[in-house]
């Protein structure tokens, strides 16, 4: 390898972190415009969010349900990163597993038209509702057992039953403006807590 080829290597690293970085913007341009207009946005819409052309959406995302996958997954991510963050920095495990619950609840009342579109594609919702139990019930987990071990919260209960009973409480929140579930949830985290 002579110099110029050592610098040509050196030069794809960068951007390889600035196409990285393109395309968490973009997916993050995408779930904005999906919160606001759900899945079925038009690419134009997230293109002028995420300050690009169609053909860039196009060229990492050649179908809009590359996308929506693409999208659904970047976020389950990031509710799974925060997890262990929220436990680093918060004041005591309940407050972490409450913050955790509220980002949770954000990630489940803005997927308008989600299960619709992916429900058309059952090989990709099963994958896709297994990355999200495999991702987010290990995280809900090390919260409970965190606040448990505390001393916090009661010890009975797992996570999978307080996701499943913070997702019911989610259900029709998008086309009811009357209803909050955020409300109820909070008052389902405060009852986890043990009676002093």
């Amino acid at each position: 390898m002579n110099d110029s080829d050592e610098g040509a290597g050196h030069a794809a690293r960068p951007k390889r972190a600035d196409a990285r970085r393109n395309k968490e913007t973009l997916l993050d341009a995408a779930a904005a415009i999906f919160i606001t207009s759900g899945v079925e946005a038009p690419i134009r819409d997230i293109a002028a969010k995420a300050a690009v052309g169609t053909a860039t959406i196009y060229r990492h995302f050649p179908t809009r349900a590359d996308l929506i996958i693409a999208v659904y997954r970047h976020q389950v991510e990031a509710c799974a990163e925060a997890g262990p963050a929220l436990l680093a920095t918060s004041p005591t495990p309940h407050a972490a597993l409450g913050r955790w619950i509220n980002l949770f609840v954000d990630f489940l009342v803005t997927k308008h038209g989600l299960a619709a579109v992916l429900q058309s594609d059952n090989v990709g919702f099963d994958t896709l509702h297994a990355y999200f139990l495999d991702r987010l019930v290990p995280v809900c987990t090390q919260l409970l057992d965190a606040a448990a071990a505390s001393g916090e919260i009661r010890s009975d209960l797992s996570a999978y039953e307080l996701m499943r009973g913070v997702g019911n409480l989610c259900i029709g929140a998008d086309s009811d403006p009357h209803y909050d579930p955020r409300r109820l949830v909070e008052l389902l985290i405060a009852g986890l807590r043990r009676p002093h």
